[in-house]
């Protein structure tokens, strides 16, 4: 069950919180894994060690994905994968009067263009191997945008609608494409602003179930999304989220 054996991802964002799980979790199914990272060359290798500790093969890809050449870049490590975890992003806090462009662009080419860029880069492997799994990470955002990130927010929705398009195009190929869009979970991106006791206090009365999410509390869905077991699932946005979404 949940065997990924014979099975290669990429990662985006790999060094670190959700997209660290995420290799793990791939990595004890029996997948080969390939993290990208941007700048923290030493959580990568850490990550590595991890990985190949559980007798996997694991390559490291240094690219910045707001680059429009990030998808060549990658390609230089590795040409083909099965798997596509498309986790990176910036996020940036700041209201509308403020958002200066450059803020603007980093947000879209990282979070946005870069998914595109990844997907048709690897996507042709996919297709000749008639077999492949595209996951993008939204955010509980979505259904709730915090009114300091507006771009960010809607970057998330522009993935998962990009989700659903290609859902439909590579159905016929056995690809799935589907989104995880995890709530509030605890990870170091989100560490500093949780430290302040009134936003933690106030961003735990909007979840229906009283506390945060751990990474791995993504880590269950992503295994049926990404194994045969979930080969009948696609086009789908799935909310992990304690009912934040919905309150």
């Amino acid at each position: 069950m949940y065997s990924l054996l014979g099975k290669t991802a990429l990662i985006t964002g790999a060094s670190r919180g959700i997209g660290r799980e995420f290799a793990l979790t791939l990595a004890q199914c029996g997948a080969d894994i390939v993290v990208n990272y941007v700048s923290n060359e030493q959580k990568a290798l850490e990550v590595k060690e991890e990985i190949e500790s559980l007798g996997r093969r694991c390559l490291l890809a240094k690219s910045d994905l707001s680059n429009k050449n990030c998808a060549n870049e990658i390609a230089q490590v590795i040409n083909k994968v099965d798997i596509l975890i498309l986790n990176a992003s910036v996020q940036y806090r700041n209201n509308l009067q403020n958002i200066a462009c450059e803020e603007f662009d980093e947000q879209i080419n990282c979070n946005f263009r870069s998914a595109f860029l990844l997907i048709q880069k690897f996507v042709p492997h996919m297709i000749e191997n008639k077999w492949g799994r595209i996951i993008t990470v939204g955010s509980v955002q979505e259904l709730k945008p915090h009114p300091q990130m507006l771009i960010y927010s809607s970057t998330k929705a522009a993935l998962t609608l990009m989700a659903k398009s290609l859902a439909i195009q590579l159905a016929p190929y056995g690809i799935t494409v589907n989104s995880i869009a995890p709530g509030v979970i605890l990870t170091d991106r989100n560490e500093d602003v949780l430290a302040d006791e009134d936003y933690r206090n106030s961003t735990l009365n909007k979840i229906p179930m009283g506390c945060f999410g751990n990474t791995s509390d993504l880590s269950g869905m992503l295994k049926v999304l990404c194994t045969d077991e979930g080969r009948y699932i696609t086009g789908q946005n799935i909310f992990i989220d304690g009912a934040m979404g919905i309150k």
